[in-house]
């Protein structure tokens, strides 16, 4: 038998009552603004098994509402302990990445107006508000005003509507119309980008039906930086052979190392063969907002497109990617589709945000943005990145005087890859592996792994805004003493 009150509840079609919400959103933000306070609570690293989620939980949905209290329990005992917790000042694999206070805020605000920002029409607000803060980052990094942008999700994204914008670019293709499978042509379409670029720039041309195949890796240097002279000789090569060369993307901050490609030299190349180049600055290009490090971006004034991610590097929660291009119309021309249903009579003189890509609902993420730079300021940003930037050379110094460490790159941003050093009859990739293992089993920090030039590299990326020295010092100290105690277990 049902209760009254489960009865009344059941009755009750519409929204809980804004007591409930109130209450219980009251409750929410107190909480979160305690775990901002002190995640040194918490292990940054999930401590549970696969499956083990899931098993605390129950199977089938229920048929019956549940009280908020039960639910918000739920998320304290079996969800929070389930987290990898990327908004920790420990978290220093991958890259770093915050959740900061006005950004939660600005989440706060974007679900509960819940618009799609799809028409200029659907959301006035949202669509000028997100070319405004996109000016507004362009003019702190740097680039000139003949760059415009839109907000995706995530730099693969971003990547991924450069490519289809350069296939578009390709004289006579026709792509959009004919596409590229069958075609009696065999128009072969050729993109270069470096070794150590992101995959998602090969995820980009498999999904565009260039296909693996068509992506050429040039080879790097010693500081992991495209070579110029090896591109313009592959382009040449295939040039010989019956391909088109249409993309090269470039790389400032390249996910491994962070090295920066010479993107003036590339855009040389680019504009003698009328190739489109896209420069995937989604980790460095925030950097450029120091007027120290506006070189980072020299040459990006001739890019044809540019990404750079503030969920990265700029204090933005997940997820959001900003890309810009001086070719705007090429991509409106690649994806626009408009029914009659989505017809407007404002068409004309606006910018409807759905014509530039493949979604057509879009969440307001331009608001979290407009919010964090209002907060921080130019200056404040700036100041915050410096100082994760002196943190990693004070890191990679402490590596440069310990014979037992090297450095295996240049530290040009905030991300230091480094390894220990094999002793007599150790195996370096072996011993590696097991350090990162052990410091990451500690809970107090977390740190990552790539491979260069073959060899198991530690990666120590500083990106959240409350990591401090502290606990750089923290990370540092656990590298070396779980290194003696894993030589000592072996000894």
């Amino acid at each position: 038998m049902k209760s009254d009150l489960e009865n009344r509840e059941l009755a009750d079609l519409g929204e809980i009552d804004s007591e409930t919400f109130r209450t219980w959103g009251h409750h929410i933000i107190d909480w979160i603004a305690d775990y901002l306070d002190h995640p040194e609570k918490y292990p940054v690293l999930a401590r549970v098994e696969p499956g083990a989620i899931r098993s605390q939980l129950a199977a089938l949905p229920p048929d019956d509402p549940e009280p908020m209290s039960a639910i918000i329990d739920d998320v304290h005992k079996v969800i929070v302990p389930g987290l990898t917790h990327w908004n920790h000042p420990a978290f220093m694999a991958y890259f770093g990445t915050t959740g900061s206070a006005p950004g939660i805020l600005g989440e706060l605000f974007a679900a509960a107006f819940n618009v799609n920002a799809m028409l200029w029409k659907t959301s006035p607000a949202a669509t000028e508000l997100e070319e405004l803060v996109l000016d507004w980052l362009r003019q702190m990094i740097g680039l000139p005003a003949g760059f415009s942008g839109i907000i995706y999700d995530t730099a693969s994204v971003s990547t991924m509507h450069a490519i289809a914008a350069a296939r578009e670019a390709v004289p006579g293709l026709n792509s959009r119309e004919l596409g590229l499978s069958g075609r009696p042509d065999g128009a072969r379409l050729r993109l270069y980008t470096s070794e150590q670029a992101h995959s998602s720039v090969e995820k980009g041309a498999i999904t565009l039906g260039i296909g693996q195949a068509g992506v050429r890796k040039i080879p790097v240097d010693n500081e992991f930086r495209m070579q110029v002279g090896d591109l313009e000789q592959a382009i040449q090569d295939d040039l010989k052979i019956g391909w088109t060369p249409f993309c090269v993307v470039a790389t400032v901050g390249t996910t491994s190392t962070t090295s920066i490609d010479p993107v003036p030299q590339i855009a040389d190349i680019c504009r003698k063969y009328n190739i489109w180049l896209h420069v995937d600055a989604a980790y460095g290009g925030a950097a450029a907002i120091l007027p120290e490090m506006r070189w980072v971006l020299e040459g990006c004034d001739r890019a044809d497109s540019l990404v750079v991610n503030p969920h990265k590097w700029i204090f933005t929660p997940m997820d959001l990617s900003a890309f810009y291009s001086r070719r705007m119309n090429v991509l409106k021309q690649a994806f626009s589709l408009v029914p009659e249903y989505l017809k407007t009579g404002q068409d004309a003189s606006v910018h409807n945000l759905m014509d530039y890509g493949v979604q057509l609902g879009r969440r307001f993420r331009a608001l979290k943005l407009w919010m964090i730079i209002r907060t921080y300021g130019r200056k404040g940003i700036a100041a915050r990145i410096r100082e994760q930037m002196r943190l990693a050379q004070m890191v990679s110094g402490w590596i440069d005087e310990n014979p037992g460490f090297e450095r295996l790159a240049p530290v040009k941003f905030s991300t230091v890859c480094f390894r220990a050093l094999p002793g007599d009859g150790e195996n370096a990739d072996n011993l590696n592996e097991r350090l990162l293992n052990a410091v990451n089993a500690t809970g107090d920090v977390f740190l990552s792994h790539t491979r260069l030039r073959d060899k198991f590299t530690i990666r120590m990326a500083i990106g959240n805004i409350r990591t401090d020295e502290q606990v750089v010092r923290r990370a540092w100290h656990l590298v070396k003493t779980n290194l003696e105690q894993i030589r000592q277990i072996s000894a």
